[in-house]
């Protein structure tokens, strides 16, 4: 039941990340769908995986996404 739910949060958050207007939301949500991810594998006893999962889907990914979306902002004059 839990493994259903996870998925289910996977793929909700990443849905609404696709959706979704403003990108810092966007790189939220994804860091959200990475986490879900990462306690899917620790459940199902794969914990290299999760750990990896962990670092770069739920902190490195959505971090790069934010830096990106405010090096490249418009200025208006």
């Amino acid at each position: 039941m839990i493994e259903f739910i996870l998925c289910l949060i996977t793929v909700l958050s990443a849905i609404l990340a696709l959706i979704q207007k403003d990108l810092l939301k966007a790189a939220i949500l994804t860091g959200f769908s990475g986490g879900a991810l990462a306690v899917l594998f620790q459940i199902l006893l794969a914990p290299d995986v999760a750990l990896t999962q962990a670092i770069v889907g739920a902190a490195i990914v959505p971090v790069f996404i934010a830096l990106a979306v405010k090096k490249t902002q418009r200025v208006d004059n």
